[in-house]
């Protein structure tokens, strides 16, 4: 039995590896996306090639998004050209993160038109999306989930959330605020031992061993920070934007937020400092520079 196709938009880190695993899994996928060589890179691996993202949602009744922004899949979704304006598309599966109000009015606009939104943001960074491991949360009317369950878990392991639009992004927010919290954190506590003389691998060692282990202490600083690649794959500018996006959401909802205050204040930082195309891990660079040492396996 054949598989349905699909319509993806935004092929970027994450976009490009999961349009892949639905073409391994047997799905022919149209895409697009602004930028000419991820397009060709994509057709090159065998997508079918659209001209706008009109054309996509001409072509496919579900089509999938992952973009950047909250004004991005505004535009995509619902501006002169957008998926609105399709004549075949019938559900929209947003994977961005955009947060639960802005998820909210695009699932009001869309179902207007009789298309269906369904709010599902991944967490699982690059390494997640190729080996579709991510996390995929779900908030979507049940029978649109179980639709497409088999679908989405070609990503990873689906977790369905309710029925509302927004949902999903706000579990999707506060998981990502802990993720770069935890690198926020953890970059202050490795700057200090170093200050002091302490061997940051051995530092590590002994966080991972005890009750301070956390994603940035356990991968990213190993993998990343003590090469001195700074190469996690997560842009500054995105954490910046996801970690603001919680803090607002969580003051709109009458939730103090202190510690995520502090964080985005240290992200904002970092992107000043740093300059727009910086890896969130470059948080480390700058408490280094105020501190005077350096962080080096």
């Amino acid at each position: 039995m054949s598989k349905p196709a699909l319509g993806f938009i935004g092929l970027g880190k994450m976009g490009a590896p999961m349009s892949k695993r639905l073409m391994e899994a047997g799905h022919t996928v149209y895409v697009f996306d602004r930028d000419e060589a991820a397009l060709a890179h994509m057709v090159s691996a065998g997508a079918k090639r659209m001209a706008s993202v009109k054309e996509v949602a001409d072509h496919a009744e579900t089509v999938i998004l992952s973009l950047p922004t909250p004004e991005i899949v505004d535009a995509v979704c619902l501006h002169s050209g957008g998926l609105i304006e399709g004549s075949k598309v019938k559900r929209v599966v947003d994977l961005s993160t955009i947060g639960p109000r802005a998820a909210a009015a695009v699932c009001k606009a869309l179902q207007v038109a009789g298309i269906v939104y369904v709010d599902s943001p991944v967490s699982g960074g690059v390494m997640g999306a190729v080996k579709g491991t991510l996390a995929v949360m779900v908030s979507c009317p049940r029978s649109h989930f179980d639709d497409l369950e088999s679908t989405l878990a070609i990503f990873g392991k689906t977790f369905y959330l309710g029925e509302k639009a927004g949902q999903a992004q706000t579990v999707k927010l506060a998981n990502n605020i802990m993720s770069v919290a935890a690198v926020a954190i953890t970059s202050e506590a490795v700057v200090m031992g170093v200050k002091a003389g302490v061997d940051p691998k051995i530092m590590l060692d002994v966080i991972n061993a005890g009750s301070g282990r956390n994603t940035a202490s356990a991968d990213k600083f190993p993998r990343c920070v003590l090469p001195r690649t700074f190469d996690v794959g997560f842009a500054a500018a995105l954490a910046y934007k996801d970690v603001r996006l919680c803090v607002e959401e969580a003051e709109h909802i009458g939730v103090p937020m202190v510690v995520g205050s502090a964080v985005r204040e240290l992200m904002s930082i970092t992107l000043a400092v740093c300059g727009k195309d910086a890896d969130f891990s470059d948080v480390v660079k700058v408490l280094e520079s105020w501190a005077g040492v350096e962080v080096r396996g």
